[in-house]
């Protein structure tokens, strides 16, 4: 039986629409596979931004990739904090999952200072 649970993620990236089109598509895919998800068991997908990211909105982006087309998607500004990681994207996804899985979270591409207590160990 399925749930609604959260997923946690994040990524840094440049400050280029190229970049964040990139870092945010691999990131949704490294989610969407470590939860062993479909796009069907999708919510919704609420981004943030770090003040410095504003060259492309990664709900755009995602969904200029061919993905979430069919998923509630919103970008809002991260709140700014004194010595806060910079230029960062945050996504919080809402799904169906599995009850008896445990959530796995994705940290990637600079962003694993963020939560390494989340961050799987390299094999």
């Amino acid at each position: 039986m399925k749930q609604v649970k959260a997923l946690r993620g994040a990524t840094q990236c440049l400050n280029e629409a190229q970049d964040i089109m990139l870092q945010v598509s691999g990131l949704y895919d490294e989610l969407l596979c470590n939860n062993n998800l479909t796009e069907a068991d999708l919510i919704s997908l609420t981004f943030s931004v770090t003040k410095d990211i504003n060259a492309k909105n990664p709900a755009a982006a995602l969904r200029q990739s061919g993905r979430g087309a069919e998923t509630a998607l919103f970008t809002v500004q991260e709140a700014e904090f004194v010595g806060s990681l910079e230029r960062v994207v945050r996504v919080l996804i809402h799904c169906y999952l599995e009850e008896d899985l445990v959530p796995c979270h994705v940290y990637r591409n600079g962003a694993e200072a963020l939560r390494p207590d989340r961050v799987k160990p390299s094999v």
